[in-house]
């Protein structure tokens, strides 16, 4: 099953499955925007089928009616641990890619509905 996310990173030569040259194989990090119609699947079968790809060592989801990022990472023995950030001033560390960024800079020009 192949599934198109948001934004991947990849370390490294990408890994393409066919000449197209849409399908990477060979994923370090994904990263998924929630919305209404996608969280269930996001996080259920979705995240089910990637964590079968052996490259892959973060997967972030991140709310886009609120500041909240859920930062999924891989650990020994194919361990995923939950970080979850929800404030402006939290950063988001990826360490498979040598990457941090405040929240704020993520949701800088973000308006989020009225409570």
């Amino acid at each position: 099953m192949y599934t198109y996310p948001d934004v991947t990173a990849v370390c490294g030569q990408p890994l393409l499955a066919d000449d197209r040259g849409d399908i990477l194989l060979n994923p370090a990090v994904i990263f998924e925007v929630l919305s209404p119609s996608t969280e269930y699947y996001d996080r259920g079968v979705k995240f089910q089928h990637y964590r079968e790809v052996q490259s892959l060592q973060d997967y972030i989801l991140v709310a886009q009616d609120q500041i909240r990022i859920e930062q999924y990472t891989r650990g020994d023995a194919n361990t995923w641990t939950l970080r979850d950030s929800l404030h402006a001033e939290d950063v988001l560390t990826i360490a498979s890619i040598g990457v941090s960024v405040p929240l704020a800079a993520i949701y800088e020009r973000i308006e989020f509905p009225a409570e």
